[in-house]
């Protein structure tokens, strides 16, 4: 990773936005995306006890996906209609595969099961991957946005990682290691979940 570049983002941003991202300045980019309330949403719906009803945690899927400013609006409907073309018992395999995702030791699996429900439904994009567990876990999940993920590694010159299109677990797992590293570097400020520290990092490129 190039540090001086990092260095020289932090420094620009804050001399902008003295404060980060609790800068007044910032309020309506925060308005605009509304992270603080889709995560208080997801954690209260996304409770271990409520994966025993499928039909709710599809139907919470859909609502976390569609109240979300950071997925295109292209792909909104059409992760709206493939869960309403589930029946029952793939419901509960795909709640099953978000618990996995969210809880225990299983994330890989969950990530890896997700996926292929969304690859045989042709949607199995980077956005509708990994919205969801960002707004579970703010702080330890990351949303990955092509543009944004590619841009990083490009302006950085992040020699060990490589972007691909199709959604896996090994660049994913690469990808917040990198954030947790950069995260480090950077004063607290400018990550207080790792959405806004990719935003920090997007809007200095």
């Amino acid at each position: 990773m190039n540090y001086q570049k990092l260095k020289d983002a932090e420094a620009g941003f804050l001399l902008r936005y003295p404060g980060g991202f609790a800068d007044p300045e910032m309020e309506p980019i925060k308005k605009k995306h509304n992270v603080d309330k889709l995560v208080e949403f997801t954690q209260q719906s996304l409770t271990r006890e409520n994966f025993n009803r499928p039909e709710f945690i599809t139907e919470t899927l859909v609502k976390i996906v569609g109240r979300s400013s950071m997925v295109s609006r292209f792909e909104k409907p059409k992760f709206r209609d493939f869960i309403r073309s589930l029946n029952s018992h793939e419901k509960q395999a795909l709640a099953d595969s978000f618990e996995k995702r969210l809880y225990g030791r299983q994330k890989q699996s969950g990530f890896e099961e997700i996926l292929g429900f969304l690859s045989h439904h042709r949607i199995a994009k980077w956005s509708i991957i990994s919205v969801v567990p960002f707004y579970f876990s703010p702080r330890k999940e990351a949303f990955v946005k092509p543009t944004t993920a590619k841009g990083i590694i490009s302006y950085f010159e992040i020699a060990d990682l490589e972007y691909k299109p199709t959604p896996s677990w090994a660049f994913y797992r690469g990808y917040v290691r990198l954030l947790a590293d950069i995260k480090k570097q950077v004063a607290p400020s400018l990550s207080p979940n790792y959405a806004a520290l990719s935003g920090f990092l997007m809007r200095s490129i």
